[in-house]
């Protein structure tokens, strides 16, 4: 009766963390991008994912699409190896940019993604750059500008000019290199014939909230460095709540909007003190502005200053480049959290990896192989602690049938024996305790890193950083329907929930028939658990099971221990 109770209780527990687990996940920890491709009648078929849809503002009626707000004015293109679009010349806005490295889909054919969309546009999304003036007028988005030049290269800034009624002349002065880094060289000249007290100014606005989830694992939303410090705290609930926004006074810094992979951002040249501002617009649209400290002109006089504009993936590499460049902090705009040490060293390995074998899966692999080597000495001590308890348990079951009325007695002899064999029966935690840190850090370089969006393995495994999309639930795609997440179970979490109870099983077995059915239902559970996480993630944990089983077989073999002696033990 007691069995039957152990028994239900064990089921109703294993439920319960399965469920749990799942709501945890969803809210606190997001698992993996989005299922980036299907299976359907036998054939895999790329996903549209939400970041490369831009969402539509609440005044549908009033868009027009991305095609005819461009062609509606006269524009300057911007070409080079990792973008292209173009500047708006009325209102001298950036408002037309596509990541030309980067796929919507992991179709060969997928159109590049878009970050910046013209004003009416669907998901409109700018950045600009100018002045505000006292007393004086100063150029604003109805301003045409003239340019001399058609289109902008790296090497070849263009330069755009205007001139308001009282003569005084505005200039902007626009270089991009070869990433995503634009430089905004801004100067006034004063030809009013009276002193003028101007402010440099930029911001970015957007239409609509990134469709990429915020969570407290990873910044989307409103983000900045100041006083070079990174701000994280700012989300989209909190501009909504509080439509006057945050302020900051800086010295150098940066701010803009960071979508999972991709970045906006403005920052000031040099460490001069600015205001910085997000906020939330009546129209509804979300801005990031700054403005520098006024200066006052004297007639004749010219001021210059200058902005660095990101906009573009957030590649790393990229980032260090130009943090070395003297943009401070951008490489926070990746959000590693708290053990982001740690978190870039297993970046640094995988890359390093994937640059010399081709694949980042075979890299997970050798990352897995390596962190196994650095950890074999100690799973080596813990393999012979199961090997010795092993032996003991003739002399446990002698134990256990001596004082099976006395469970306390039980247990205080089974100790003694333990001490006396010089036996640990918590040895075999500290390997899986040592894979944590490891483990964590790889979910995290598949969930923020642009470099492992879209990277495939084999076969059907197209996208590492999304769940494996190969299921029998719908039989390999042969039935004509999408199993709903919980049970889109892949290929992959299967492989990791059969290791996991095949290394188990090489384990000594708990003699409590309650915890035996549970350790006997805990990989399956896995399975569920594992299934809407990374492939990348799946393929390290599967190939860490092999190795453990690999280890286990050969250290028992090793010890003259046969891998069918699986006699109940007391834990």
């Amino acid at each position: 009766m007691n069995d039957n109770k152990n028994m239900i209780l064990a089921v109703v527990l294993s439920a319960l963390v399965l469920l749990g687990w799942t709501w945890a996940a969803n809210r606190y920890f997001p698992t993996s991008n989005p299922p980036s491709s299907k299976v359907e009648a036998g054939r895999q078929q790329p996903v549209q994912q939400p970041q490369s849809q831009p969402s539509a503002p609440s005044t549908p009626k009033a868009l027009r699409s991305v095609s005819a707000a461009l062609a509606s004015g006269p524009r300057v293109s911007i070409r080079t190896p990792s973008l292209s679009g173009s500047i708006n010349l009325k209102g001298a806005q950036i408002d037309d940019l596509l990541l030309l490295n980067q796929k919507q889909t992991i179709a060969p054919s997928s159109p590049p993604v878009r970050l910046l969309s013209p004003l009416g546009a669907p998901g409109a999304y700018i950045a600009e750059f100018g002045w505000s003036a006292e007393g004086a007028q100063a150029p604003g988005l109805d301003t045409v500008w003239t340019a001399d030049s058609q289109q902008l290269t790296p090497g070849h800034p263009v330069t755009l000019n205007t001139q308001m009624p009282d003569g005084t002349r505005y200039q902007l002065k626009i270089a991009v290199d070869d990433g995503y880094l634009f430089t905004i060289a801004q100067s006034v000249l004063n030809g009013s014939g009276k002193p003028l007290v101007v402010r440099p100014i930029g911001l970015v606005s957007r239409a609509t909230k990134s469709a990429d989830p915020d969570s407290w694992t990873n910044q989307v939303g409103p983000i900045g460095v100041f006083d070079d410090k990174a701000n994280y705290d700012i989300n989209w609930k909190d501009l909504d709540e509080k439509p006057s926004g945050e302020q900051f006074t800086t010295n150098g810094g940066w701010l803009g909007f960071t979508d999972k992979y991709w970045l906006t951002a403005l920052s000031p040249g040099g460490s001069q003190a600015f205001t910085a501002s997000i906020r939330k617009s009546a129209s509804g649209s979300y801005q990031a502005d700054y403005s520098e400290q006024p200066r006052t002109l004297a007639p004749g006089q010219t001021l210059s200053t200058e902005t660095r504009l990101f906009a573009g993936a957030k590649e790393f590499e990229l980032l260090k480049q130009y943090q070395a460049a003297g943009i401070p902090q951008l490489t926070r705009a990746i959000d590693w959290g708290y053990f982001r040490w740690f978190m870039i060293v297993i970046y640094d390995v995988l890359v390093f990896l994937f640059d010399y074998i081709g694949n980042f899966g075979l890299a997970i692999i050798a990352l897995t192989f390596i962190v196994r080597g650095i950890m074999f000495p100690i799973a080596q001590k813990q393999f012979q602690s199961m090997a010795a308890m092993r032996k003991l348990q003739p002399k446990m079951k002698a134990v256990q049938e001596r004082f099976k009325d006395d469970k306390q007695r039980q247990q205080q002899e089974i100790l003694k024996l333990y001490q006396a064999e010089k036996v640990n029966p918590a040895a075999g935690c500290l390997p899986i305790v040592l894979q944590i840190p490891v483990f964590y850090a790889l979910y995290k370089v598949l969930l923020v890193s642009v470099e492992m969006r879209h990277q495939p393995f084999v076969l059907w495994i197209k996208d590492l950083s999304a769940p494996d999309p190969l299921t029998p639930v719908n039989l390999f795609g042969l039935l004509h329907f999408t199993p709903p997440a919980m049970l889109a179970i892949g290929v992959l979490p299967i492989l990791v929930g059969a290791t996991q109870w095949l290394s188990m099983k090489l384990n000594p077995q708990p003699m409590d028939p309650a915890q035996a059915q549970i350790f006997a239902i805990m990989p399956w559970f896995l399975v569920f658990i594992m299934a809407p996480f990374a492939a990348g993630l799946q393929l390290y944990w599967m190939t860490n099971n092999i190795l453990t089983i690999a280890q286990q077989w050969w250290l028992y073999r090793k010890y003259g221990l046969h891998l069918s002696d699986t006699h109940p033990v007391h834990t």
